[in-house]
């Protein structure tokens, strides 16, 4: 089936950074009183929205985080990404070929819009995007699993869901995929396959997608 959009995640699809937020936050939870593993932030937060982070340390605990706390994790995150960010391999290819083939395609994450800026400006992706293209749950109000971000970015494209594809890495964001009626690409870089088994098709390299999406010869 052609796709008459492609919504690409940020974190972990377009650019590597759940590697360096999931140190930052497990090293901040951690130093706020509430022990957090790198292991334990990539099960619990990977592909969510700021807000999780919140409800579950008051679920887990009883105990709110600091008013400061989304400024303050922010801030560290935003100065490790300029320092350190590197777009994924191989994924500017893939959206130099959706172009060339006029597929339309366009980014929705969880992530800030300020989050996702530094991202794709930093990696040298933002050209690619350009303001129009560029959702985040702050335009919605739920992040994933819910499905309201991804339905917010077809109906701002003006795609049906059923004519969607997405590409996600997070179990949360296959969950906000399929729950929005949607195909989901899994990518499996960190995420372990099982995890993600219902995706529509799983990944472990990107130059793989286009084929499995029937935009080139597998």
């Amino acid at each position: 089936m052609r796709y008459d959009v492609v919504i690409f995640d940020n974190d972990g699809v377009l650019v590597d950074s759940e590697p360096l937020s999931n140190r930052i936050l497990a090293g901040y939870l951690t130093e706020l009183g509430h022990p957090t593993s790198y292991e334990d932030s990539l099960r619990d937060y990977m592909g969510a929205a700021v807000h999780r982070v919140h409800d579950l340390v008051r679920e887990r605990s009883g105990k709110q985080l600091p008013e400061d706390f989304d400024e303050v994790f922010h801030s560290r995150v935003f100065d490790a990404f300029r320092r350190e960010l590197a777009p994924v391999p191989g994924i500017g290819d893939i959206l130099v070929e959706l172009a060339s083939q006029g597929v339309p395609y366009c980014v929705a994450s969880s992530g800030s819009h300020e989050r996702i800026r530094v991202a794709l400006h930093t990696t040298g992706l933002y050209d690619h995007f350009g303001e129009e293209r560029i959702f985040s749950s702050q335009d919605v109000g739920r992040g994933k699993p819910a499905p309201d971000l991804f339905l917010h970015a077809a109906a701002r494209m003006g795609v049906p869901p059923a004519r969607c594809a997405v590409v996600e890495d997070s179990v949360l964001g296959v969950r906000a995929a399929v729950a929005a009626g949607m195909d989901v690409y899994g990518y499996a870089a960190m995420t372990p396959k099982e995890k993600l088994a219902e995706a529509t098709a799983l990944f472990t390299d990107p130059a793989q997608l286009p084929g499995l999406m029937g935009l080139l010869p597998r």
